[in-house]
């Protein structure tokens, strides 16, 4: 048998986890903040650049950002039915 000891968990054991960077549009829920972000890309057939506005629940446990801020989520394991990601920093105020 093996004595493993309690290391701490590095990026690399459990994998890479995407980051996005966002304007919070609502924060009316307890410890929870709606992120929009908007993504440029190609379209598939004519290549027009076009946006793609997504939105992401995001985890707040101190419920710091407020309508407005740029913020920087990261991926999470599913904290509820919907919220996926965590707010990571406050970018601007």
């Amino acid at each position: 048998m093996s004595t493993e000891t309690a290391t701490p968990e590095t990026a690399m054991d459990r994998g890479l986890r995407k980051e996005r960077v966002g304007q919070v549009v609502s924060t009316k829920m307890q410890k929870t903040a709606v992120i929009e972000t908007t993504t440029r890309v190609p379209h598939a057939k004519f290549g027009k650049i076009i946006k793609q506005v997504k939105r992401f629940y995001a985890h707040d446990e101190q419920s710091q950002a407020q309508v407005g801020d740029t913020v920087r989520i990261m991926e999470t394991r599913p904290t509820s039915k919907l919220k996926r990601w965590r707010v990571v920093e406050i970018i601007k105020h």
